[in-house]
């Protein structure tokens, strides 16, 4: 019996990497000429850039979390969170309800005080059915407003008011007395799961992908894009347009959208995948001739004026990604493929994170010495209130064709590095 697993991303090569311990004989097919998805790193005069995102490795799960880190072995470092929000030119520490006490008074005063007000009649209120009631139900008028709400329609590029709740769980409530320790500047910590992470030595986040596809390399078809999905005589093939391929089993790991595009779906599934919606990122990689930039690991920007709604500085997870007395800033875009962002030109898009960052103070843009973009179609899932339906229609179907779903976009779910991890442990035990 022979299993494709179609796509070498992170859950792809997890899955290969398993399966092949249990010696089930697979092949994944990849349609780049190297695997990775949103986990490739561009290596280029020196410098070392996640182009698909600032990616770290942290986990409350533990099995998971030493799965990763072990794959890296001693390439691999141990860094302690330094994040802020930029908040009216003020770094306020993250997450934002444990930094209130870096708000300017009225603003301090104003999150507490809706907050607990907040707490005072949440018994009466109603439940909320959508993001932005989720974020008055949970944190109150102050931080809502301030933070989350323009930071979230920022992101998502997408009316909090149509966003359902599928996601929020990853969200902790903040613990009453945080949000007053905060506020009067005793020194909180949340998301303590994330506060401590680890990042490959050299290589970049690319490095956990190069040590799962070592492992496998032999089992690995690059350059075959699939497109063309039939089944006869109780056998897949799978075709790129130039060969077929025959398996036994398909396992998905690739984007929904694909994969039914392979299919001969009926109407009804291909329109339930085509309202499944989902942002893409544009990142801006830059170089700086400077020593040493900050101390910051990444900083959230929820000023609207700002293109970027997120930097990171990879030069502070490890030392090996920055030539010698240089520095590295990593800027990500949300935007919505075909729409006025997406059709700016990278020189332009790159012009415009330099010249926002200098005068946010936060470069020097005489600096400058490297700038990239890169540009990733599928970044993030977002669940509309129409999503549970959709999603619902579509696993239904391929649950009726035998084809097995893991994996962010497979699945069609806001899953982070180690749940993909995670949803190939469970696939593997499960199967």
């Amino acid at each position: 019996m022979k299993t494709a697993i179609i796509g070498g991303g992170l859950t792809g090569l997890t899955l290969g990497y398993l399966l092949n311990q249990k010696r089930v004989n697979f092949e994944i097919l990849e349609k780049e000429s190297e695997c990775g998805g949103l986990m490739r790193t561009l290596q280029e005069d020196g410098f070392t850039f996640d182009y698909g995102g600032s990616h770290i490795l942290f986990s409350k799960d533990k099995e998971v979390l030493d799965f990763m880190i072990n794959l890296l072995g001693a390439n691999k470092i141990k860094n302690r969170r330094n994040t802020k929000i930029l908040y009216k030119g003020h770094y306020v520490k993250y997450p934002f309800e444990n930094g209130l006490t870096d708000l300017p008074k009225e603003d301090n005063f104003e999150c507490l005080y809706y907050f607990i007000q907040n707490l005072i009649k949440k018994e009466e209120a109603n439940p909320p059915k959508n993001l932005k009631e989720w974020c008055y139900y949970t944190f109150g008028k102050g931080i809502s407003e301030k933070y989350l709400i323009p930071y979230n329609e920022k992101i998502w590029k997408y009316p909090l008011e149509k966003t359902s709740l599928e996601w929020v769980e990853r969200i902790p409530n903040p613990p009453i007395e945080d949000i007053i320790k905060s506020s009067l500047g005793i020194e909180t910590e949340g998301y303590t799961h994330q506060l401590f992470f680890y990042y490959p030595k050299v290589g970049g986040i690319q490095a956990l992908i190069t040590s799962l596809e070592e492992k496998i390399n032999k089992n690995i078809v690059t350059n075959f894009e699939v497109e063309k999905i039939e089944k006869e005589d109780g056998k897949w093939i799978i075709s790129n347009g130039k060969e077929e391929k025959v398996y036994d089993k398909i396992i998905s790991t690739i984007p929904i959208h694909h994969l039914i595009g392979a299919l001969n779906a009926p109407e009804e599934i291909k329109d339930a995948v085509n309202k499944l919606k989902f942002n893409s990122l544009i990142t801006v990689m830059i170089g700086l001739d400077i020593t040493k930039l900050n101390d910051f690991t990444w900083l959230y920007i929820p000023n609207k004026d700002v293109l970027t709604h997120r930097i990171s500085f990879p030069s502070n997870y490890s030392p090996y990604v920055a030539p010698e007395g240089k520095s590295s800033v990593l800027a990500e875009i949300t935007c919505n493929i075909g729409d006025e962002m997406w059709k700016e030109k990278d020189d332009e898009i790159a012009g415009q994170v330099i010249d926002d960052l200098h005068q946010l103070k936060i470069i020097d843009k005489t600096k400058v010495c490297f700038i990239e973009v890169k540009r990733m179609k599928y970044a993030y899932v977002i669940n509309d209130l129409d999503y549970r339906e959709n999603i619902r229609k579509v696993k239904d179907y391929m649950c009726e064709r035998g084809i097995d779903l893991v994996g962010r976009f497979s699945e069609f779910k806001y899953l982070n590095m180690d749940d993909c991890v995670r949803s190939a442990m469970d696939y593997v035990v499960k199967k």
